[in-house]
């Protein structure tokens, strides 16, 4: 019998090997074929931060800059259009939650627990300590700042002083996966997934308690096969907020009253998006699949990207982003799934989602820190 130590490396390393954690493939990744291209995508600028070590990092846009960070500290800003440093200043400390742009700050977490403010031009204003790790980007609206950290803890601080406005903390199960999804704040909501399958929302103001619903229910008999946790980040789309578990379903919910409107049982750890007409999640088994957003019916599901670590999908326009391991990004076709266009970034991998930057173009940022630029043409 294994000793109670061993026992739990083991769980952790085969939960490690399960969720991909965004690295190299723990199985044979599939070879690339060619195809005949519907689309081309076009640099349009490149840039570079610090590498992204062993965290996630989201870049974001605030009007005509994008502010990109990585581990060791530094932030950039680029301009949207040329790619131009716009600015640059140092955090003065590691920094592990990305980046947060809002109420005229720039916001980071560390890894010691810290969300740090500045202004847009890297003026530091105040930080707040917190109970944990901040792995993922702190959040801002209505003057309220909403971080959370790795304990199962959401915090609202005053977006002026960094003072504690509320904090809601919910008991985690003993194994659970590490995750750099942070919590979705809008129309005075603040929605986020927990491990377990529960997906909660929050009133922005005080932290109150609106629902709690059921995304997925642990099954299974040992710990690992009962890990049933939403990894990534909910989306709401108008009257719906949709959520989905690893080793559990893809759920949508009445985005006021929590009560289910549809689940289908396919298991993410990458995360959804959403557009006017389907929802896309990237499966646990890198398969790309879109599902009818009223109904869950299965639209169609793109499968020749097997055991590339691929990223949560961007819905843009006519197409579908993802990433892969070796920093490629593919365009899919939007009605079949289909690939319309590929293109390298450099090897080091892309980790996060691309995110948008306008009707056509996107922007990704890989683990060595590149920043990518791209339209669709």
């Amino acid at each position: 019998m294994l000793p109670r130590y061993s026992h739990a490396l083991w769980m952790i390393v085969a939960l490690a090997q399960l969720a991909g954690c965004g690295g190299a493939p723990t199985r044979k990744p599939a070879e690339l074929t060619d195809f005949e291209p519907t689309a081309t995508l076009k640099l349009l600028w490149d840039g570079s931060v610090d590498s992204a070590g062993t965290d996630v990092f989201y870049p974001r846009v605030s009007g005509s800059v994008v502010y990109a960070a990585g581990s060791g500290g530094s932030v950039t800003g680029f301009d949207k259009a040329s790619g131009s440093t716009a600015v640059n200043f140092e955090a003065g400390e590691r920094i592990s939650g990305g980046v947060g742009v809002a109420e005229g700050l720039v916001l980071l977490g560390t890894s010691k627990g810290q969300v740090l403010a500045f202004s847009r031009e890297g003026k530091p204003l105040w930080q707040a300590q917190l109970s944990g790790e901040v792995l993922s980007p702190p959040e801002s609206q209505e003057g309220i700042i909403v971080a959370r950290t790795g304990d199962g803890r959401i915090h609202g601080l005053d977006a002026a002083t960094g003072k504690r406005r509320w904090i809601y903390q919910r008991a985690t199960p003993a194994l659970s996966v590490r995750t750099h999804a942070g919590v979705v704040v809008i129309q005075g909501g603040v929605f986020a997934g927990f491990p377990g399958g529960r997906l909660v929302a929050l009133a922005l103001a005080n932290g109150n308690i609106g629902w709690e619903a059921v995304v997925a229910l642990p099954r299974g008999t040992t710990e690992l096969e009962r890990v049933a946790d939403v990894t990534s980040l909910p989306v709401i789309d108008g009257k719906q907020a949709c959520a989905a578990a690893f080793q559990g379903r893809v759920a949508c919910f009445d985005a006021f009253r929590g009560t289910l409107l549809w689940a289908r049982d396919v298991s993410s750890i990458a995360g959804i998006a959403v557009d006017a007409r389907y929802l896309y999640v990237t499966d646990d088994k890198d398969a790309v699949q879109a599902l009818d957003k009223t109904s869950g019916a299965s639209i169609w599901r793109q499968d020749q990207l097997a055991g590339r670590s691929v990223t949560g999908p961007l819905a843009l326009g006519r197409h579908v982003v993802v990433g892969d391991f070796e920093g490629y990004v593919h365009l899919l076709s939007r009605e079949d799934g289909s690939f319309a266009a590929r293109i390298r970034t450099d090897s080091s991998g892309i980790l996060a989602p691309a995110i948008a930057l306008d009707a056509t173009s996107f922007l990704v940022q890989t683990r060595s820190g590149g920043v990518y630029a791209f339209a669709i043409q």
